[in-house]
Order: structure tokens, then C-alpha cells, then sequence
């Protein structure tokens, strides 16, 4: 069913509906061209989830076969997450801009290229530079992901969509570092270390392909330009509140960081002013100020910056508690992520699915809940050594009891959030949404991470004080949890409405 209603009449506005403007375009597809186009942008989703993974289990590997340094291999994993956080919002500006289409094929055209780069370095430092630019190129395909889907699929149809990208994220994120590991053992053509990225072209060229044949043209009919000062603005804006967070643990949380992040507020204050002078000027703004006088779009962002500093931080000292705690191994750890894994993609493709259009909202609130009861029962395992030795397999309950939370409380939030933006300023919000979130997991790393390694300071550190450090640290993501299902019950219910009368009609 092509998106209707409100937003097919918000477009009206600009001077009607023009004929190149993607909602128009993406009208035109019948159910099995929405299908496969679906399936072409969440192919571009695991790439990019499978790439900010895959190369951990290479980190011994490229130091002893590249020589590189510590240094050098934490801006490798580290650098391409902080120029994917930096440019998302501009990147799904760019969208509204050149239209969703292309600059989707942009992305991903840049990242196979990239990826080949990256595959061809003949040195570390070759390899970081390369994974800058990957990273870069990833933030022009992500946020078309969901602009893409959102011009595609009304709001109570979204789920449906989001689902299958809840499914294949819960998959990448477990299979990334197994596949990583099996690409390394397999020492494809005599290449050690290089597979990894070069696995990435066929895929590429594939999508590249596919997604020009299918995918809905046009762009927004807002026709926006893009706006240098406000994207620079934007970009030291993210650069001050992410840099010292995904760096300051291990520069010792210098008073620089600290420096930084304080000049984020001015900083903000100068692109609340900017983009409210664009608009009014040409309605060309990077970060859209109308966003937030919707209030789903604004509680929405709110809890899912709350909710990915709890479930970052939780993953964060989960592996190190895992590991120093019950003394896991690697591929021990690997395993025990399965069962939260497989419920928070079991949650997000079917549960969430199907109980928002009935419940609304509310099923975010039920997901923090069902969260909190998990960390409690994981954290009473934890804290029973002798028992964790001889049935280590106790610990799959809980675990899938978080993940179907994760999947309650996480499934649901990018839907809500969008359900009541203006498809032309899909981009603006898909790339806000797609920010928010990896500075909420940054946030998270950081402040729960920082926690654990004030008691619990170094690797050789008894494994009761690794027990302890956890069991603080969860208390404090479950408190930040609780605050979730509080804000969550700010999120309006219209997206059940809609989807109510929709039916109905």
C-alpha cells in the first residue's frame, strides 16, 4: 500500500506534488518492488554493521602481519565509528538534497570503493585512512536506509519493514565477528587479513545494480540546499560531544575532553540559531527546527538517546564481565551473546510488530521493564560463582529475557519517533535519528564503561571485583532503563490511531 494521508498532504505546499518527488515514485512500486527494495537497503544496513565488527577479531592479526601499532589499530575500529557519527546528519541530508536514490548509490558505490582500499593497504597507516573514508561513505548509505523506507511504507506499515532490519541487525551483530573469524582461518588465496574488506565488492556491486533498477527515484519536494556553515556547525557539534567519549578512557580522560564536550552547549546554541535563520530564509537548514514541534519526534529522540546509553553501556561491561569475571573465552562470550541476540531479533520481527499497532507506545515501557528483570536474574547469576562453573548454560534464561526487552523497547522507538515527521525532511530526521543513536551508545561505553574500570581497574584484578564492577554497573543501566519506560509513556499514540483508522477504512 503506497503512503498516504498526512504526509502525501504536508507535500502539497511546496506547490503540489511534483513529478519527480520520491513519495510519487515510491507510489508507483507495486508489493514485490517494495519488497525487493527493502531487501537491497537492508543489505547496505549488515554491511555497514558487519564492517564496525568484523575487524575486531583482526586486530592480532593486522599487528602481526601489517605491523601496525596499538595506537594505530584503535584508529582503525575507533576512527571509522567517529566519522560515521560525524557526518550522519549530514549525510541524510544529502538525501533530501540529491534525492534518497542517489545518494544512496552514492554510499554504497563509496564504501565498495573503500572497501577496496582498504583491502589494498600496503600499511597501517593506508589501512586508517581508508577506514576513514569507509566510515564517511557509511554515513551517506545508512540514513537513506530508513528515508527510503519511510517514503516507502506509511507509518502503521513500518514495523513490518523495521523488523526485518531488527532480524538481520540481531544476525550481523552476532555473525560479524564469526564470520571475521572464519575469513581469517580459511586465509582466503593466500590473503590473511584483506578478505575481510574485499568481501564487500561482489555485495556492492550487486546492490549498486539492483538498487538503480529498483529503488523509487526523486527527492524531497521541499528541494533543500545544502548548508556548508550549519553542516560544519553540526559536524564540531557531534565532533565535541562523541570525539572525548570514544576517546577519553583511553587518553585517561584528559582535561581536554572534558574541554570539548563543555563547548558542545555554545556550540549547539550557534546551530539552534543557524538553522532556525535558514529556514525562515530558504528552508534549507541541515537540522530541520520544525522536527521537534513533533512531539513523538522529540520524546522519541529523548528515549532512544536514554535507551542506547543503557543497552551501550550494558553490552560494553557484559563482555568484560564475561571475560574477567567468569573467565569466558572469546569464543565463550560469542556464544552466550546468541540467546540476546535471537530474542531481540525475535522481539523486533515479530513481537513489536505485531503488538504496536494494537498497544501503541506503552510496549516500549514493557521492554525497559522486562530488561531490568533480566540484568536482576543475570546479575544474581553472576554473583554465584560456584554455581556459574558447573551450569555456565543458567545464564541463556536471562539473557534472552533481555533481549526480548531490547527487542520490546528498541524495535518500536525509530517508527514512533518518525511517525509524525514530513516525508520531505525524511533525511533531516533519519540522519538526527541515526546520530542520536551512536551518540547514545558512545554516551554508554563511556559513563557505565568508566564506572566498571573505577572499581574494577585492570585485567588482572580478582574476578570478584570484575563481579562487583557489574553488579554496580547494572544497576545504574537498570535505573537509566526505568527512566525509559517513564519517557517512553510521552510518546504520543497516534501511530496506533493511524494504523486504526487505516484498517478500518
Amino acid at each position: 500500500m503506497a503512503p498516504a494521508g498526512k504526509q502525501m498532504n504536508g507535500m502539497r505546499g511546496e506547490g503540489g506534488l511534483a513529478a519527480d518527488s520520491a513519495l510519487a515514485s515510491a507510489a508507483r512500486l507495486s508489493g514485490r518492488q517494495r519488497s525487493m527494495a527493502l531487501a537491497i537497503v537492508a543489505t547496505a544496513m549488515v554491511l555497514d554493521l558487519v564492517d564496525m565488527t568484523i575487524i575486531n577479531v583482526a586486530v592480532p592479526t593486522l599487528q602481526a602481519q601489517l605491523g601496525a601499532s596499538d595506537a594505530e589499530v584503535q584508529w582503525m575500529v575507533a576512527g571509522y565509528s567517529t566519522i560515521f557519527s560525524l557526518l550522519l546528519i549530514t549525510g541524510g541530508r544529502l538525501g533530501d538534497i540529491l534525492g534518497y536514490r542517489r545518494a544512496f548509490l552514492i554510499g554504497v558505490a563509496g564504501f565498495t570503493l573503500t572497501s577496496l582500499l582498504c583491502g589494498l593497504a600496503q600499511g597501517p597507516g593506508q589501512l586508517v585512512g581508508a577506514r576513514l573514508l569507509q566510515g564517511a561513505t557509511a554515513a551517506i548509505m545508512l540514513p537513506q536506509v530508513m528515508s527510503l523506507t519511510q517514503i516507502m511504507y506509511p507509518p502503521h506499515e513500518r514495523m513490518a519493514a523495521l523488523g526485518l532490519f531488527g532480524i538481520l541487525g540481531g544476525l550481523a551483530a552476532v555473525l560479524g565477528p564469526v564470520i571475521g573469524g572464519l575469513i581469517l582461518s580459511a586465509n582466503l588465496f593466500g590473503l590473511g587479513w584483506r578478505p575481510i574488506f574485499l568481501i564487500n565488492l561482489p555485495i556492492g556491486i550487486v546492490a549498486l545494480v539492483l538498487a538503480a533498477r529498483i529503488l523509487p527515484a526523486g527527492r524531497s519536494a521541499h528541494r533543500p540546499r545544502l548548508d556548508m556553515i550549519g553542516t560544519l556547525l553540526v559536524m564540531l557539534l557531534l565532533f565535541a560531544l562523541i570525539f572525548p567519549l570514544i576517546q577519553g578512557r583511553d587518553y585517561g580522560w584528559p582535561a581536554w575532553g572534558f574541554a570539548l564536550m563543555a563547548c558542545s552547549l555554545p556550540i549547539a546554541l550557534l546551530v539552534i540559531r543557524r538553522s532556525r535563520a535558514r529556514m525562515a530564509r530558504d528552508g534549507s537548514a541541515l537540522i530541520v527546527p520544525d522536527l521537534f514541534q513533533a512531539r513523538g519526534f522529540t520524546f522519541g529522540l529523548l528515549t532512544t538517546l536514554l535507551f542506547q546509553t543503557a543497552t551501550g553501556g550494558l553490552l560494553f561491561v557484559l563482555t568484560l564481565a564475561m571475560q574477567r569475571g567468569l573467565h569466558f573465552t572469546a569464543a565463550q562470550v560469542g556464544l552466550a551473546h546468541v540467546p540476546y541476540a535471537f530474542g531481540a531479533s525475535f522481539a523486533i520481527g515479530l513481537l513489536s510488530r505485531k503488538a504496536l499497532p494494537r498497544f501503541g507506545p506503552i510496549i516500549i515501557s514493557w521492554g525497559a521493564m522486562l530488561m531490568i528483570a533480566g540484568i536482576a536474574a543475570l546479575t544474581g547469576l553472576f554473583n554465584a560463582p560456584q554455581l556459574m562453573t558447573s551450569a555456565p548454560w543458567l545464564l541463556a534464561l536471562p539473557l534472552l529475557a533481555m533481549g526480548l526487552g531490547m527487542g520490546l523497547a528498541g524495535g518500536p522507538l525509530p517508527p514512533c519517533t518518525l511517525s509524525e515527521v514530513d516525508v520531505g525532511h525524511a533525511g533531516s530526521a533519519s540522519g538526527t535519528l541515526k546520530a542520536t543513536q551512536q551518540l547514545g551508545s558512545a554516551i554508554g561505553a563511556a559513563a557505565i564503561g568508566t564506572l566498571f574500570f573505577l572499581i574494577q581497574p585492570g585485567a588482572g584484578m580478582a574476578a570478584r571485583d570484575a563481579i562487583h564492577a557489574f553488579t554496580l554497573s547494572a544497576m545504574a543501566v537498570s535505573a537509566l532503563l526505568a527512566v525509559v519506560g517513564v519517557a517512553a509513556l510521552a510518546i504520543p499514540r497516534q501511530l496506533q490511531i493511524r494504523g486504526d483508522r487505516h484498517a478500518k477504512g
